[in-house]
């Protein structure tokens, strides 16, 4: 408040030192007309004895009543200007102070008569403190999913090494199986957050070069056929062959993911995996035959941690980033993942990305 008050002052003072500088010239003007006018047209003697050049008392008085006229009208200007432009700055400072003391929910207000400037400083203040919400309030949902993810399989191995510590459960390779299961659905779970953590800061590196991507991704999708055949699916392949510029091992974790999600959520049928390359660039299409996503949650279906109402991942022991990880791989090659229904009713999931001549000039 007391910058704010000697900010005012200051305006109130510039006016008033503006307003006697423009009298100041304007007496001062008049003389130096007159000092030019005698020097071409010089006055008689007459005229100099009887001293009309100079002011007469009425007119000091006068000179003396707009000048004070003026510096009051300067500084009800002034006043009027300080409250437009100081009232703003003053919202913006004390909730400033509010989000510091950690109040998110502080938001400045800027009054109808003030000015544009800060009227758009005290939008963009109110922008700032509103994404700082959501990342707060992101950071929790993700600490509270992360917690959630981790507690199933951890507490899974507690009680089977505490089992098998105390007798309980028959060492056997059944059950060692089942503790390795876990711990890779661990490790994959580190991985899908790593991957998504560094595409969020930029910081996704991709080996890009020219690689024959059709073989690569049918020898991936043939690893994971007898996992798709024992839910009930089966395998359609259409992969041009062809030189593609990308980071081969990033695709195939991405078709992985995509491959992953449909064996956990599809109804069981045929699974289409496309290859191709159109005038935007290349991509990759995997679809299935339903039960298709709603139009509502295919919007959200690539954001961390969602599940719609049929999703069987949690009790299987999906992560919910798999989607996630396939939109960090698509932006990491400057392009895209789509979802949308199929003309079969079903899911078809496309992830593009540009061609070499056109991933050279995305910044």
């Amino acid at each position: 408040m007391n910058v704010a008050n000697s900010l005012s002052r200051q305006i109130i003072v510039s006016m008033s030192a503006v307003v006697l500088c423009v009298i100041a010239l304007a007496v001062v003007g008049s003389y130096v007309f007159y000092a030019v006018l005698w020097t071409i047209a010089p006055p008689t003697e007459l005229e100099m004895e009887a001293n009309e050049w100079l002011p007469t008392g009425v007119e000091w008085v006068w000179m003396g009543l707009i000048t004070c006229v003026s510096l009051g009208v300067g500084a009800a200007v002034a006043v009027k200007l300080s409250k437009r432009i100081l009232a703003p700055l003053n919202s913006v400072a004390a909730s400033l102070r509010s989000l510091a003391d950690g109040d998110l929910d502080a938001r400045a207000v800027a009054p109808d008569l003030s000015l544009g400037e800060a009227a758009l400083l005290v939008n963009d203040f109110n922008s700032m403190a509103n994404r700082l919400k959501r990342m707060a309030e992101e950071q929790a949902f993700w600490n509270a999913a992360i917690a959630h993810e981790l507690r199933t399989p951890l507490t899974i191995l507690r009680g089977r090494l505490q089992g098998l510590a105390e007798g309980v459960f028959a060492p056997d390779t059944a059950q060692f199986y089942s503790l390795l299961g876990q711990v890779e659905g661990l490790t994959r779970l580190v991985e899908d957050l790593r991957v998504v953590g560094m595409s969020d800061n930029g910081h996704l590196e991709l080996a890009l070069q020219e690689v024959e991507l059709a073989d690569a991704l049918e020898a991936e999708a043939r690893l994971f056929e007898p996992s798709l055949n024992g839910a009930g699916f089966a395998l359609q392949l259409n992969l041009r062959k062809g030189p593609v510029h990308c980071d081969a091992d990033r695709i195939r974790q991405a078709l992985l993911a995509l491959l992953d999600n449909i064996r956990r959520h599809a109804t069981p049928g045929i699974v289409s995996i496309e290859l191709g390359s159109d005038e935007r660039g290349h991509f990759l299409r995997v679809a299935d035959e339903g039960p298709g996503v709603d139009a509502a949650f295919a919007e959200h279906i690539f954001e961390a941690f969602q599940r719609g109402e049929r999703s069987r991942s949690r009790a299987q022991g999906g992560s919910g980033l798999g989607l996630t990880v396939v939109r960090a791989i698509a932006i990491a090659h400057g392009g895209a993942v789509t979802c949308r229904t199929a003309l079969n009713s079903g899911t078809l999931f496309e992830l593009s990305w540009p061609g070499a001549a056109l991933f050279k000039t995305q910044p």
